[in-house]
């Protein structure tokens, strides 16, 4: 196979994520496309999947070998996006295939603090029974306590003074 041929080769795997076409995604996987691909911008596929809420997609390329824990060149990590998105059953699958329910991206915020910022009670509760830590800091000391405050989102803001005694 010639260079252009492999270029569009992995060219088409980008294209058929972004469209959640997992039956045609799969089949360039079976032909030998690495399940850890990452674009210029550093999203894997797994990545633009994740954020864009195909789940389907996101459990192949997870069941292929993609690292739930790998961020883009913005530093964000999918459990990240799955977090800024209020998407609890992508959250849920990057979970139960390993993502680090701690892992921090770029900013150094944790999927709970960008959950808590956006007033996401739901996720908030997932994370913590999933471990996370309602102590941890980003890199200016903030919890995901702060972040609720600062950014006025109310239920997220009682619900982790409750869970705090705060």
């Amino acid at each position: 196979m010639d260079d252009d041929a492999i270029l569009a080769l992995l060219q088409a795997a980008f294209t058929h994520v972004r469209s959640g076409d997992t039956a045609a995604l799969r089949g360039l996987l079976d032909q030998g496309v690495p399940a850890t691909l990452r674009n210029e911008k550093g999203d894997s596929l797994v990545m633009l999947a994740s954020y864009h809420g195909l789940l389907d997609t996101t459990r192949l390329l997870l069941e292929r070998g993609a690292d739930p824990d790998v961020g883009n060149d913005q530093g964000q990590t999918p459990l990240q996006g799955a977090a800024f998105k209020g998407n609890r059953e992508m959250l849920e699958l990057l979970l139960d295939h390993g993502a680090a329910v701690e892992g921090r991206g770029g900013n150094g915020r944790t999927a709970l603090m960008l959950a808590a910022m956006f007033d996401r009670t739901d996720l908030v509760e997932v994370l913590i029974v999933r471990g996370a830590d309602v102590h941890a800091r980003d890199p200016g000391g903030a919890t995901a306590l702060d972040a609720a405050r600062t950014m006025g989102a109310h239920a997220t803001t009682r619900q982790l003074e409750a869970l705090i005694g705060a």
